[in-house]
């Protein structure tokens, strides 16, 4: 039909037809590599808590006071007034029968003393100690004796000298209180050695200066000695009144069966102005030496003294 159109060509030409270029893509950003998981870390057991010692508290510390004497050094005199007897008889060791026993005549002199001290450790003491005394006078023979090595008759007027000696060596060791810390009192053990020594002279004067029937002189003068060492045990008191007043007691001694024997002690009360301290107090001594000699010794003696000591605290 004339009036019918003919259908358009609706295709597009092919240059129109080509599809409108693309813009190009967006690459996307390259990804960064995902970490390593992380492991949780293993678990350790739990560590028990160390145990913590709780030491108990320090102890108080314990103040301790020395009083005048237990620290440094000192030194001493006594003048000594004795009363006692002395004797001489034989001994186990004698060859004769005839008596021995005699008292030794006279009173004693007054006899000297010295002494000197050190602290050694705490409240301790080393002590040396000396004293020495002297008695002669004139006896009457009681029977016919043998003394030595002369024959007294009955009756005969005889001398008598005698020296008696000791020295004393001392560890004065505190054994209570302990501690001592401010008290006043002590207890001493006492160790010691002890040398005792005993001289003597006899002589029957009136003979020895009468001449017999040929006018010749004959001397009946002799003389002998005795001495012992020995140990010693005892115990010391002391009590501090004040830092100047003291009071102190001493007792030792010791006694083997059939040899020697020994008691020794004093008692005095001190008082101290500075350094120096003056003592007034009472002094006791026994001894005898062996039996078993051909002769020996024995006496007690006894009395006053008064001394003055020097500390060096």
């Amino acid at each position: 039909m004339a009036g019918a159109q003919a259908p358009q060509d609706t295709a597009a030409p092919a240059a129109e037809q080509q599809p409108a270029p693309q813009a190009p893509a967006q690459q996307a950003p390259a990804q960064a590599a995902p970490a390593p998981a992380q492991q949780p870390p293993a678990e350790t057991p739990p560590q028990p808590e160390p145990q913590r010692l709780k030491l108990p508290p320090p102890p108080p510390k314990v103040v301790d006071v020395r009083m005048p004497g237990e620290a440094g050094w000192n030194i001493g005199v006594i003048g000594w007034l004795p009363v006692g007897s002395m004797w001489v008889d034989k001994g186990h060791a004698s060859t004769f029968t005839d008596a021995s026993k005699l008292q030794l005549a006279g009173n004693p002199q007054a006899a000297v003393g010295a002494d000197f001290g050190v602290a050694v450790g705490l409240h301790n003491t080393l002590r040396f100690t000396y004293f020495s005394e002297k008695r002669s006078g004139t006896t009457t023979a009681p029977t016919d004796l043998v003394i030595y090595t002369q024959t007294y008759v009955q009756g005969d007027e005889l001398s008598t000298n005698a020296k008696l000696t000791d020295f004393k060596l001392s560890y004065e060791f505190l054994t209570l209180p302990y501690p001592v810390e401010a008290r006043h009192f002590r207890l001493k053990t006492l160790w010691q050695v002890q040398y005792v020594t005993f001289k003597s002279i006899f002589d029957a004067p009136i003979r020895s200066s009468t001449p017999d029937s040929s006018g010749n002189f004959t001397d009946y003068s002799t003389q002998g000695s005795k001495s012992f060492i020995t140990p010693a045990f005892g115990l010391g008191f002391h009590e501090y009144a004040t830092r100047n007043l003291h009071f102190e007691a001493n007792v030792s001694g010791f006694w083997l069966p059939h040899r020697w024997q020994l008691v020794d002690s004093d008692a005095s009360i001190g008082y101290r102005a500075s350094h120096l301290e003056l003592r007034i107090g009472a002094k006791g001594f026994l001894f005898r030496t062996s039996p078993k000699d051909d002769f020996y010794y024995r006496g007690t003696m006894g009395g006053i003294f008064v001394g003055l000591r020097w500390y060096s605290d």
